[in-house]
């Protein structure tokens, strides 16, 4: 049964309730009845484990493919007009209603005074909370293991030393509190930990995969936030996903890249987030709750930036495997490897990518008119736990490249297209959020797309009818 905390005067303590019992989240000073401090226990974390196994499924076929599906009532959601009180209010710095009570406007969504339940409340809810926590897992076995697998010499070679690894286990740490918070709110069906397969050989690839999974876990939070059906669920979840930017922003000092380029992080749907994670998931437990998330194929990037070369804009097939495009250092020799780098150029930029507070790289990673060469995976291909999803698009023709970063999302056509060989090229644009903020920047997100629907970061989710092949893009 769920729990309901009251204290003085009916304050309510924070409770999260999920299918199962749940465990209340409490402070550590409550005032009683008596006005007197009370000195309440700690809340359990979720039970969790250290992941002993790592690398590629080899178990037998899944029993159980695809996403999780019921009947699917048409192949896109039609476009609506926008809601008419919206259009209807004066944004005159008048209050226009009665006020609820002193100091306080009228309006806002669960501010009436009924008693927040920290559940999900719809099947969106659900799904969108057990992709999270999905992410929430990977980070806190991924962080534990990087650490495991990698010498302190490793470590400290790439200029990352002892207290920089602090930060990286008590990011760890953190993972359990987010986890812990997720799976109450979802209940006994909770999705629990898995078996992982990563993409990294050494500390460099380490630090960049970790700055391309945060970014994506992060973003894929902010694209579903808004429209939960449960605002406090979604109030809880606010308070991990804040962090989890500060992750992502420490992992690109971590390796050496400027921490926040962008102006604006942004959002990306849940099919999107869960096609960059799938892939690096090998297995998981027989009852795992299954997702209801399409999985693009993935979008290989040739010529990504690469951040451990000096001129990490001059290079060709340089990533590891897997959607994230994450570096690699195999082909790189040590005169071009960042790490190396010394001096400055004539505007006092670096030339070094050692862990840094910031880092002003005198080359940068991509430029407006860059040609971007381009693979996409065939539809079909089982990734995901146990091997159990599979791939799909609608798209029997992708004719353009869809940029999303920074409010926006900017198309450019497709150059050079071959079906057969699933190649093309397109032009990095020229094209700025504000003056003087260059909309392509940072770690962001490419698709392909056959066509180049008109959409913004509140309903980005329905460009996905016409999704061919996914990426993460190392713009800066």
């Amino acid at each position: 049964m769920p729990f309901t905390n009251f204290y003085a005067a009916g304050l309510l303590a924070l409770t999260l309730v999920g299918n199962a019992c749940a465990v209340p989240v409490v402070s550590e000073a409550a005032t009683s009845v008596f006005s007197e401090p009370t000195n309440l226990p700690s809340p359990y974390a979720i039970s969790h484990h250290n992941v002993t196994s790592h690398g590629p499924y080899n178990g037998p076929p899944a029993t159980t493919t695809g996403a999780l599906s019921t009947s699917v009532l048409a192949p896109s959601i039609a476009p609506a007009p926008a809601p008419p009180q919206i259009l209807q209010y004066q944004p005159d710095g008048k209050l226009h209603a009665d006020q609820p009570m002193p100091f306080t406007p009228s309006g806002g969504i669960g501010t009436n005074g009924s008693l927040p339940l920290y559940k999900v409340a719809s099947d969106f809810d659900y799904q969108s909370l057990a992709l999270a926590l999905y992410h929430e897992w990977i980070e806190l076995d991924l962080f534990h293991w990087g650490l495991a697998t990698f010498s302190d010499e490793e470590f400290d070679s790439f200029g990352i030393n002892a207290e920089d690894r602090h930060l990286i286990q008590h990011m760890a740490d953190q993972e359990i509190g987010h986890a812990s918070v997720i799976a109450n709110m979802l209940g006994a069906s909770a999705p629990k930990q898995c078996t992982y397969n990563y993409p990294v050989s050494n500390v460099q690839e380490f630090v960049d995969f970790n700055q391309k999974l945060t970014r994506w876990a992060e973003a894929g939070v902010y694209g579903f936030l808004p429209h939960l059906d449960s605002g406090p669920a979604a109030a809880m979840l606010l308070q991990s996903i804040t962090v989890e930017a500060r992750q992502q922003m420490s992992f690109r000092q971590f390796g050496g890249q400027f921490p926040m380029p962008e102006w604006h992080t942004p959002g990306i749907p849940q099919s999107w987030a869960w096609t960059l994670l799938a892939p690096y998931i090998s297995s998981c437990p027989a009852d795992e709750t299954r997702l209801v998330w399409q999985n693009f194929p993935t979008l290989h990037i040739l010529n990504q930036p690469n951040p451990a070369r000096i001129n990490g804009a001059d290079v060709w097939n340089e990533t590891t495997w897997g959607p994230a495009n994450s570096l690699s250092t195999k082909d790189i020799t040590p005169d071009e490897s960042c790490v190396n780098g010394t001096g400055t150029d004539t505007a006092n930029s670096s030339m070094d990518c050692t862990a840094a507070i910031a880092q002003n790289r005198s080359i940068p990673l991509s430029y407006p008119g860059r040609q971007v060469f381009l693979h996409w995976d065939a539809p079909g291909q089982l990734v995901g736990p146990n091997n159990s999803y599979v791939t799909t698009t609608n798209v029997a023709e992708p004719r353009f490249a869809a940029w999303l970063s920074q409010l926006n999302v900017t198309y450019t056509p497709l150059l050079n297209v071959s079906l057969a060989e699933r190649t093309a090229y397109t032009v990095q644009p020229n094209v700025s959020t504000w003056k003087g903020d260059p909309a392509v920047n940072g770690t962001m997100f490419m698709a392909l797309t056959d066509t180049d629907l008109f959409v913004t970061p509140y309903n980005v989710t329905m460009i996905n009818p016409h999704v061919a092949a996914l990426a993460v893009y190392q713009a800066g």
